[in-house]
């Protein structure tokens, strides 16, 4: 069964738009014509591959079931599976959000409510 939460990485003024309801996606989503989401499995790799270094960066979680048949699952790195967003993401369907962390163990550390 596939995940039901994905993950979006977004910069500060990303997040800033979403929390105004405007995220249309990141430069290379727009580019690419859909907005680029990672499973809890793949977001860690995503982060260090697309987002090496950079500092300010937001986690935000993101209901798929809420979003219906915009997620399409296609395969990307490696052969992948990936969830790709077409259309806007609305705040109503983002779970939690929370700035970017790693645990001192070095894992990531996933946003959840509450």
């Amino acid at each position: 069964m596939p995940d039901t939460t994905a993950y979006k990485v977004l910069t500060t003024d990303q997040k800033n738009a979403l929390e105004t309801g405007a995220f249309k996606g990141a430069p290379v989503d727009l580019q690419d014509g859909f907005i680029h989401l990672s499973t809890a499995d793949q977001i860690g790799e995503t982060i260090d591959r697309h987002f090496p270094g950079q500092e300010g960066l937001w986690l935000a979680a993101v209901d798929l079931e809420a979003l219906g048949d915009a997620v399409r699952w296609e395969a990307s790195r490696g052969g992948q599976l990936f969830p790709h967003l077409y259309g806007a993401l609305p705040l109503n369907v983002v779970t939690a959000y929370s700035e970017l962390h790693y645990e001192a163990d070095g894992s990531l550390r996933l946003p959840v409510t509450g």
